[in-house]
């Protein structure tokens, strides 16, 4: 595994053998924060990565400048493995070892980006609650982007507040953001007057 940019391009980093994880490929990881390097200023940027698993998608996120990450996973080898990973390369990300659905409805933080990375194989109705609880307990800024990575079998763009999807082989990811209505330009009788 490897940090593709920023300060830490390039850098390798080797997780054991034996953890739980599917990581996100580099063609992906590339491809995402392509797309949301067009988006946001990394400095300015508070996130969440949910299943974080090794905590790849939150290096890519530190390397690039993002101060504060919260990265959640409820695997103890995972976390202790970013725990060791953070230390190491002085990032300013907190791994939490939880449930993650736990995590959401406890949560009192809001968020720029929300990340979520849940094994392909969960239930549809999980990937849809991850949706429900973010956008019910108002964890994302209004500015802000949740994006979910799921498997080309799973349909999200049902849900509310879906924005669009990118798929790369058998990976998607499906982007979600608050909607705002649109205000009607209006104008005052007086300024009219000429």
């Amino acid at each position: 595994m490897r940090i593709i940019s920023g300060k830490y391009k390039g850098r390798r980093i080797s997780p054991p053998k034996n953890l739980p994880v599917r990581p996100t490929t580099d063609m992906c990881k590339e491809a995402l924060f392509n797309i949301l390097n067009n988006n946001f200023n990394f400095s300015e940027l508070r996130v969440l990565d949910l299943f974080a698993g090794t905590g790849s998608i939150s290096y890519e996120f530190a390397s690039r400048g993002c101060k504060p990450i919260t990265s959640v996973d409820g695997d103890i080898g995972c976390v202790n493995f970013m725990r060791k990973t953070t230390q190491e390369f002085d990032f300013d990300i907190t791994p939490i070892k939880s449930d993650v659905f736990t995590f959401l409805e406890k949560s009192k933080a809001s968020y720029d980006i929300i990340f979520a990375d849940p094994p392909y194989g969960l239930d549809l109705k999980d990937f849809e609650k991850i949706i429900l609880l973010v956008f019910e307990k108002e964890l994302l800024e209004d500015d802000g982007m949740m994006i979910i990575e799921h498997s080309k079998h799973t349909k999200l763009d049902h849900m509310e507040n879906f924005s669009y999807l990118k798929a790369y082989g058998g990976s998607v990811f499906s982007f979600f953001e608050l909607e705002h209505d649109e205000e009607e330009v209006g104008y005052e009788d007086d300024e009219l007057e000429s």
